[in-house]
């Protein structure tokens, strides 16, 4: 279960989830991804599978909610994972490392709660290591129209309305719906990254264009 401050991906999307951040973990090469950053952590379960699927040597996970990373912190304990996984609150726009410290950077549904986007994925690229690589997984816009519509159905009004009766934090699930609104998908995402300065972008759409995941690298 999560913190109750927070509202659950899974919910919204029937644990799908849970199989797309197995692609983005997928995406780790583990001869050449022996150290990670997890930014956007939360409680740290993308850091725990990780470490548990490709044997990285060390994890670091990075949140804004202390709240959270305590929860992760439990979980990470749990799995007897404390010396292969640091949980550190910072912000995603100033990262504290220094740079070229990751083999690899992840970030599952974060970017799109980035204040300042440019600069949130200018901070990962520049704690990439010359050649690392960096794997976003992210909601999109659904660009077929039918789909698109029975999604903006469900995630603006019937998850709405379930935040509202069910949830403390009701707003959260509205805002949901109309980040993924705003949000840079697809090739518009690639273009944002390759401005920035990462080179070699891919997209890969998930379950009909519900879910994307992004996969770029640090020029050497």
């Amino acid at each position: 279960m999560p913190p109750p401050t927070t509202y659950s991906i899974g919910g919204t999307s029937f644990g799908i989830d849970t199989l797309w951040r197995k692609k983005l973990i997928a995406q780790l090469k583990p001869r050449e991804h022996r150290t990670i950053l997890d930014v956007a952590t939360g409680t740290a379960d993308v850091a725990i599978q990780t470490v548990l699927r490709t044997g990285a040597d060390h994890v670091t996970g990075v949140d804004l909610s202390e709240g959270m990373l305590a929860y992760g912190r439990v979980k990470v304990k749990k799995w007897g994972l404390e010396e292969r996984i640091t949980l550190e609150q910072g912000d995603s726009e100033a990262l504290p490392y220094t740079d070229g410290s990751f083999d690899a950077v992840t970030v599952a549904f974060g970017v799109r709660n980035f204040e300042h986007l440019e600069r949130g994925l200018a901070e990962m690229l520049r704690v990439l290591r010359p050649g690392g690589k960096l794997i976003v997984l992210e909601f999109s816009r659904v660009r077929y129209a039918p789909l698109r519509w029975a999604f903006n159905f469900y995630f603006g009004k019937i998850m709405s309305l379930i935040g509202r009766l069910q949830s403390r934090d009701p707003r959260a699930y509205a805002y949901l719906f109309e980040s993924v609104q705003v949000f840079p998908s697809g090739p518009d995402f690639q273009a944002i990254l390759r401005r920035v300065g990462y080179k070699d972008t891919t997209w890969q759409a998930l379950t009909l264009g519900v879910a994307s995941i992004y996969t770029a690298y640090r020029p050497r």
